[in-house]
């Protein structure tokens, strides 16, 4: 009986030979970079719900945020390998992975989709280097699946700036960041615009949210903005309607289901490593049918999940994708995710409620990939319309 795992147990299809050599050299330099610098601090920093500032050096040194767009330091890879970077960051830690995304798409993707190429000369190199690290500020306390027309966040212009009000929460980096792209109602057309907002700007205030049980390493804000005053040249110069919201949230949605068959690869693969090491009645658990049975049907998840995505890549890659593929992906995969963190905990038994065996944190943190960037429901309206030409949404 192994010790350990054959090298398909996961990547059963071998989805990673879809990469090119340069591209899986760097993911082999950030699984690494896991093994060594994020893996040992994990327990310490997801029971303190603290995030460990001390991997950022290392992090920077990849070279991967903003690693899909062409230009202003940043790498210009594909939108697969993109994907497949999520998938490994989420594999070791959703938090992490999360940490990533809300940074290099949803913040530096801001930027470089609706921002003038002034904006990204300003920003974009500063943000793949990691010298500043950003947050996306849409969601706000009384307003979530309702933001494209229900955003109370104000925006009035004044000579050459903008003086924003307003409160946004779920704002993940925002307590640990230096920008934060707000999205606020225009005040004049009712529009929705996005502002590149310094986080240390007078009226800019932010609260880390406590008492979180999912993604504890993340450090999610709750920003109150009151007066704060933001120069034109700040304004996404091509963000006039809450139709470029959407353009981002479209690109990052695929990220998500990424990281959704990360976190249920991390799952199971801690899962298949425990029932090689765990004895009873005399042999490894991995011998039994019933544990076999779970593993096979986390595999066949991981396997379908990671398909869809692998295509949904592709058509980003093609210029071809649209939101019913990002939607689906991100409903699909993250139902499969949830079904897959469970048979791992149940597979561990009582241990799979401890830290210390690695599932435990993928099985909380899987319930807030499975809600944000749109929840299940929302994302099924999406596709819904798409296939009925009827929409459902109220």
């Amino acid at each position: 009986m192994p010790a350990t795992p054959p090298d398909y147990a996961a990547d059963f299809y071998d989805f990673d030979a879809l990469l090119g050599d340069d591209d899986r050299a760097v993911i082999g330099r950030v699984r690494d970079y896991l093994a060594t610098d994020v893996q040992p601090l994990l327990l310490e920093y997801w029971s303190k719900a603290q995030f460990p500032s001390e991997i950022l050096p290392g992090y920077a040194e990849l070279g991967v945020a903003g690693s899909p767009y062409a230009g202003y330091g940043c790498a210009g890879r594909s939108y697969l390998f993109d994907g497949m970077l999520a998938m490994e960051l989420a594999r070791v830690d959703s938090s992490v992975a999360t940490f990533h995304g809300v940074h290099s798409g949803l913040s530096m993707g801001s930027i470089y989709l609706c921002g003038s190429d002034e904006q990204k000369q300003k920003y974009l190199p500063k943000m793949a280097r990691a010298e500043l690290i950003g947050s996306f500020g849409l969601t706000e306390p009384d307003v979530g699946s309702g933001a494209a027309g229900g955003l109370t966040t104000t925006a009035r212009r004044d000579s050459d700036t903008w003086i924003l009000n307003g409160r946004k929460k779920w704002i993940g980096n925002a307590p640990i960041g230096d920008l934060t792209i707000i999205w606020a109602r225009d005040e004049a057309d009712g529009q929705v615009k996005g502002f590149i907002v310094d986080n240390h700007a007078p009226g800019f205030a932010v609260e880390k949210q406590e008492h979180k049980f999912a993604l504890r390493i993340v450090q999610n804000g709750l920003i109150t903005l009151t007066d704060v005053r933001v120069d034109e040249a700040d304004r996404l110069q091509n963000a006039n309607s809450f139709a470029a919201t959407a353009d981002v949230l479209r690109m990052t949605r695929a990220g998500v289901a990424w990281m959704a068959v990360g976190c249920a690869r991390g799952a199971y693969e801690n899962a298949l490593a425990y029932s090689l090491e765990r004895e009873q009645f005399g042999r490894p658990i991995a011998g039994f049918q019933l544990v076999q049975d779970l593993l096979v049907r986390m595999l066949g998840n991981i396997t379908a999940s990671w398909g869809l995505v692998t295509r949904l890549s592709q058509l980003q890659d093609a210029g071809q994708a649209a939101d019913r593929h990002s939607s689906l992906a991100k409903a699909f995969c993250t139902v499969r995710m949830r079904e897959t963190v469970g048979w791992a905990r149940e597979l561990m038994g009582g241990n799979g409620i401890l830290l210390e065996h690695n599932v435990g944190r993928f099985v909380a943190d899987a319930e807030a990939i499975y809600s944000y960037e749109g929840t299940r429901e929302m994302n099924t309206l999406i596709v819904g319309k798409s296939i009925t030409g009827h929409s459902a949404f109220v």
